[in-house]
């Protein structure tokens, strides 16, 4: 039988009995469109965590203090400080596979501006830092080398600062005095939004780390020293050269590292693994309605088969083989499959859209959904109408004429 009179056939058939077909269908299309809306959901989650992390930095890689130990007993990271500026100069210098480092020097204190006052997070950085971070200014200009080396008292607010200070206008130019230091502000950073542990990243200033730790915070340790990388194939590199340079510079011959070092694929890594598994877990629960719908379809396949019987005899009688049969009913289930898991995909892009205006969430349809719905559709439908178009094929000739 050729495919066009197949599916000439099969879609005779489906329009036939519209409202059983609908009915039929109905469980492919909330099966599908439930799977494309969690996956959306996953998808966004995951989208949103990498670029919260992306927003840290480009290529970045963390060196941190390290950990001590009391009685054999460590006591955990970050709880022996050894980082200096002469290390962060150090790393700059003689890296071949870093391209920028900057110290960080923070504090937190009160800010008193015109508006009022506001306790933000101070962070004492070098103009690296900038490139780092891959952070602009919306208005004046970033600090130089030789603002550094001069310790002048300059700052730049970050977007929340500024608002919270300067809420009618550009405070480029203006004073503000942090702690009991007066400061000229040059510029104002670009919004960045949270992190992806929730923090404001725009609530901070910046100023040289020479001024940071002369003025305010009088600390002769960072608290930690970010240098990025030429290229991402450049980190795990970046990363042993980081670590011989740091001992040579500490000195520590056979001694374990008194430092760490991390990059943000590792944080990657571990802010989406949870998300990645509760996607799969929400996308595993929501097909089993897939798995409901092709049970429909093949119940229904067979209510079928029992209502053609005759119909099937006259085909077999007038010269129909069984493998005809079968594949005209199989044709049919398979129609009817596709057709509702194209109409579950527009129903989950909807709904993904939908919940995404509704609750804020960000939400992204993959391509490869799309392929893999319609295809699952059509697996289904050859899986489960199967076995009725194998029922129909083994009939009797003569005993499906005699049917009533």
């Amino acid at each position: 039988m050729k495919k066009q009179t197949l599916l000439k056939l099969a879609w005779q058939s489906i329009l036939k009995n519209k409202m059983r077909t609908l009915l039929t269908m109905l469980g492919i299309v909330i099966g599908v469109g439930a799977v494309i809306v969690m996956v959306a959901v996953g998808q966004g989650a995951q989208s949103q965590i990498q670029a919260s992390i992306s927003s840290l930095g480009t290529n970045l890689i963390l060196v941190l203090p390290g950990a001590t130990q009391q009685g054999g007993v460590s006591q955990g990271a970050a709880t022996f400080n050894r980082l200096t500026i002469e290390d962060a100069q150090k790393l700059k210098a003689e890296g071949s596979t870093l391209a920028a480092v900057s110290p960080l020097v923070q504090t937190r204190l009160v800010v008193i501006g015109p508006a009022g006052n506001w306790r933000t997070s101070i962070n004492g950085v070098s103009p690296d830092y900038f490139t780092i971070r891959d952070w602009t200014v919306t208005s004046g200009d970033v600090f130089t080398d030789a603002d550094v080396k001069a310790a002048r008292k300059i700052a730049i607010l970050g977007a929340t600062v500024a608002k919270s200070l300067f809420p009618d206008g550009d405070p480029t130019g203006s004073q503000v005095q942090i702690g009991h230091v007066p400061f000229t502000v040059t510029g104002v950073m670009a919004a960045k939004g949270q992190n992806a542990t929730g923090q404001d990243q725009d609530d901070v200033i910046l100023m040289p780390y020479t001024t940071a730790q002369n003025r305010l915070s009088g600390n002769v340790r960072l608290g930690q020293i970010l240098v990025s990388t030429f290229s991402p194939n450049d980190i795990p590199a970046a990363q042993d050269e980081i670590a011989a340079i740091m001992r040579e510079s500490h000195r520590l011959g056979d001694n374990p590292d008194d430092f760490t070092v991390r990059n943000q694929t590792e944080i990657a890594k571990a802010a989406t693994s949870t998300t990645s598994v509760m996607s799969g877990l929400l996308a595993a629960i929501a097909s089993v309605s897939l798995l409901v719908g092709g049970i429909g379809i093949m119940n229904i396949m067979l209510v079928s088969v029992t209502e053609r019987t005759r119909e099937i005899g006259i085909r077999m009688a007038i010269g129909a083989r069984g493998s005809d049969v079968l594949t005209q009913f199989l044709v049919e289930s398979v129609v009817m499959s596709i057709l509702g898991g194209i109409v579950g995909l527009l129903v989950g892009y909807g709904g993904s859209m939908l919940l995404g205006h509704l609750t804020g969430w960000s939400t992204v349809v993959p391509l490869s959904s799309v392929f893999i719905a319609v295809g699952f559709s059509a697996g289904v439908g050859v899986f489960f109408g199967y076995y009725p178009a194998r029922k129909a094929a083994a009939l009797n000739p003569i005993q499906a004429l005699r049917y009533e």
